[in-house]
């Protein structure tokens, strides 16, 4: 039987959310995440939905893919699938023809397991490696660290301050305390926390958002960012020593993030904090 390529629509998010967590396990290749689409739904459920692909074969979903941006595609993969030729073919042939509404001409990113079929396909369709990632990871079956700095976890009257912090943190950041709301209403935030952190004269200094999958699941960082006046002083250890305690207290099995390579500060900041360094990875680019 064929796979075939779908939009869910905004009614079918709750099973691209569902699909997603399910494949998510220690020891996965690093691939999109259900807190990726949580991230994403700040601009709503229906912008999310349109932002949604799914590759389905019988009836059952093999491939989630959410644009993040218009030129670049990141995918997860079901774990038996990861090398089924059939859905690799059709996965090269729908994002290779801009008509067939995934991506468009011109120069477009992939990020896909780097266990998977399809890497090796797009290999020799002319998709070469573009700028490396670092996936680091921190295992919670033990206690996590005291901070060191005051936590709070942010509800719907404190969302300004969660907001504020993340466009301090990022120079072209959107993010407002009306995406925040539209965000936190959205399926996958059900299982995740926004958290600040504060300096010892009360000021909001670092801000994370985390992502649990589940129980006994990895849990995501996406985003976190230490404000651009409180920088250099271990905030962003701090923030990210909180977020994995965080993921603890929701039943994660480890807490992973992905930054790129090039960032060398952020990765110095996640090894302070206690996660380790796993295979690098990269996307992959088109030129045409």
């Amino acid at each position: 039987m064929a796979t075939v390529l779908g939009r869910p629509g905004a009614d079918g998010l709750n099973e691209a959310v569902a699909v997603l967590r399910e494949w998510q396990y220690d020891g996965a290749p690093t691939q999109l995440h259900p807190g990726d689409l949580g991230w994403f739904w700040r601009f709503g459920a229906e912008a999310t939905a349109a932002a949604v692909r799914t590759w389905s074969r019988a009836g059952r979903i093999l491939a989630v893919g959410l644009l993040d941006g218009p030129e670049l595609l990141r995918l997860a993969i079901a774990p038996d699938a990861l090398r089924d030729e059939e859905l690799a073919r059709q996965l090269v042939q729908d994002v290779s023809e801009p008509e067939r509404g995934v991506l468009p001409e011109g120069t477009v990113y992939i990020e896909a397991p780097t266990a998977a079929l399809v890497q090796d396909l797009l290999a020799g369709h002319g998709w070469h490696p573009d700028e490396p990632w670092t996936p680091l990871r921190r295992g919670l079956t033990e206690p996590v660290e005291d901070p060191g700095v005051r936590i709070a976890v942010i509800g719907p009257e404190q969302a300004h301050v969660r907001t504020a912090v993340q466009r301090a943190s990022f120079d072209n950041s959107t993010f407002t305390e009306e995406r925040w709301h539209t965000m936190a209403a959205g399926l996958p935030y059900a299982d995740a926390r926004c958290l600040v952190a504060y300096d010892d004269r009360g000021r909001a200094v670092a801000a994370v958002t985390v992502w649990s999958a589940g129980p006994g699941k990895p849990g995501l960082l996406e985003p976190m960012g230490v404000h651009r006046d409180h920088r250099g002083h271990g905030y962003g250890k701090a923030i990210t020593v909180a977020a994995a305690a965080a993921l603890r207290e929701l039943g994660s099995s480890s807490a992973i993030v992905c930054t790129p390579s090039a960032h060398a500060g952020a990765v110095a900041t996640y090894r302070s904090a206690g996660f380790r360094r796993g295979p690098g990875t990269r996307d992959r680019r088109r030129d045409t």
